[in-house]
This record gives structure tokens, sequence and C-alpha cells, in this order.
């Protein structure tokens, strides 16, 4: 799945000279949203959930209103010749994949409290495009040569529904996201742009968010549970992930950080489709993120750039992701 971000507003306390540079900075932030691809573990190592959609000031409280987000996602990556996986119905192995996607996520915060805590609901899909290889195809109907496919279509539909909660320079939110499988899939092909079954992710998360000296860092966790896929009798097992986000603004626009996630596959895949046995998977990854606050209608708008590198996979590719957000208001709540 992925998550998105929204602009909102703070009601930041004047401390020091620096605390005045940070305020202006820390007016906006990320909250959470979005659903699922790139690539990851999981059947043919790719889960619901997108590692890294969770970044800077994830669990701050948006401001009321609509805003759109649009974020642009690549990934690039391998697993080693000697691992086989299975994608859709073929067996295979010395996988290399490379997904771009661009989702846009329109959404609503209310601007009347929920168990003392701010809703959200929104709504991510977009178009992308997939490229998928392998150096040696073990089934079906038997062992072949290298074969490669590329397609071009529409993602998976991406609910979303959080709940968020502020109390000084503490913020929490907890968060429920699916996965509906609408998107460009097909289980013949070894490049598919949607999962081809339905999926549903909770968890929650912390940020502190010091707007006097700008400094803020961020932790999300949670689990997924993946039903059958339909057309391949396929089932993915339970996935746990954390993302996590550290930055400091260095002026009223600037903001540079490490961002960093944790996936790791709970229980085994199975279902009477499984030809590879109960694979659990796993990744980590760190990177640099860069972020600015603009003006937009008169309003805090914000863009943010990161990356990562992955290491320690385990049945699944492994390679670079890259996320680009801009997230804008539409509206305010009040009439």
């Amino acid at each position: 799945m992925h998550k998105m971000t929204e602009p909102f507003t703070l009601q930041l306390r004047p401390s020091t000279k620096t605390g005045r540079r940070a305020r202006a900075g820390a007016c906006l932030a990320l909250a959470a949203v979005l659903g699922s691809t790139g690539a990851a573990a999981d059947e043919g190592g790719v889960p619901f959930w997108t590692s890294g959609q969770f970044a800077s000031m994830a669990a701050v409280p948006p401001a009321p209103g609509w805003s759109m987000t649009t974020m642009f996602y690549g990934y690039s990556g391998k697993v080693e010749k000697s691992k086989a996986l299975q994608r859709g119905e073929t067996v295979a192995a010395g996988l290399k994949s490379s997904s771009l996607l661009m989702l846009l996520q329109p959404g609503y915060a209310f601007e009347e409290k929920f168990l003392g805590g701010r809703p959200y609901l929104g709504v991510a899909w977009g178009p992308g495009t997939n490229s998928t290889s392998v150096d040696l195809t073990l089934s079906p109907p038997g062992i072949g040569g290298a074969r490669s496919d590329a397609i071009t279509g529409g993602s998976d539909i991406y609910p979303f529904a959080s709940l968020s909660w502020n109390r000084d320079n503490n913020n929490w939110m907890a968060y429920l996201t699916g996965d509906i499988p609408v998107g460009a899939y097909n289980a013949q092909r070894l490049a598919n742009l949607g999962i081809g079954h339905a999926a549903i992710d909770a968890g929650g998360g912390y940020t502190y968010l010091n707007t006097s000296t700008g400094r803020t860092w961020s932790a999300v966790a949670g689990l997924t549970y993946n039903w059958e896929n339909p057309h391949t009798s396929y089932q993915n097992g339970i996935d746990s992930h954390l993302d996590w986000s550290a930055s400091q603004f260095l002026s009223a626009n600037w903001q540079v950080g490490i961002v960093g996630y944790v996936y790791q596959q709970l229980t085994g895949d199975s279902g009477s489709g499984d030809k590879v046995g109960a694979f659990k998977s796993r990744v980590a990854s760190v990177g640099p993120q860069l972020g600015y606050v603009f003006q937009f209608n008169g309003q805090p708008a914000y863009a943010n750039l990161r990356g990562y590198y992955e290491f320690g996979a385990q049945n699944r590719p492994e390679g670079y992701a890259v996320f680009a957000t801009v997230s804008i208001p539409l509206g305010s709540a009040r009439k």
C-alpha cells in the first residue's frame, strides 16, 4: 500500500530565533495515505505495503479541509539467481524488476473531532509502468531461457482513513487502509501493476515535533493481512512493516534528514497454488530526504524528495527506491 501526504497548519509558539525559523518550516508536514505496488516480498516478491510511504511528521494532525497529494514512486531491484520466486503462474530465477508510478490522492480532514482526534479520509489511484525480466524460467511448462515483460496501465485503488492527536510536541496517529484489486493484473504476465488480490493494513505512529528547535522524528508501524489471490490460489502471509524518519529544519523553508524502513513477513505464504514453499521475506533500508515548504494560494504547501538504499533482503528483490511527493491544500473545511 502507499502513503501520501497532505498539508496542514499548526499553532506554533514563538520562541528563540532558531525557533522562529523552524516555526514556519514546521507548519507543513506529512500525513499518511495510500495503497500498494513496487517490489518487495510475498508472491513474486511484491507485497501490498510499499515501504517508505510514511516519512517526516507522519503522525501530525492535518489541517481541516480538502487536499491533493501527488506522489511519484520509482523502484529498481533484483533477486539473486539462486533464488526462485513465483510471479503469477510462473516460477523463475534471477528476477529483475523496475517500476514507475504516479499516484493521485484527494483527501478531506474533518474539522469536527472524533474521540479527541482529527479524522481524515482519502483515496489514491494512478497510472504507472513496470518492466520485469528473469534469467531462467522453471515452470510452466518446464525449464526455459530468459524472459522479459513490460506493462503500462492503472494501479489498484487504495482507500485510507486515519485519526490523529496532538499534545505539545507529541503527536499520535492510527490508520486503516487496504487494496481494492482493480489495477492492471494478469497471472500469466511477469509484469503487473496490481497485486491481484485484496488486502487490509492497520497500524499507528508517533511523531515528535519540536517547533522551537525545528527537530522532528517519526515512526509508523503496521500489519498487513492478505486475502488469497483468486487468479493463482496463492495467499501471502501476514506482513509487518516499520517506516521511520528524522530531520531538521534549517530555515523556514528547507528541511534535511534521513529515512528508512524495515519490512518483515511474519507468517509464510500458503495456498494450493503456492509452488515455491512457505516463504517469508524481509528487507531494510536507509537514505536521505529533503523537504521544502512553499506557498500555494496563500496557504502552506510541501514538497519532499527521499531515496532508499535496501539491504538484508531475503526472498524478495533488493535495490533502490525514490519518492517525490507534492502536497497542496485545496480548500478549508470552514465555510
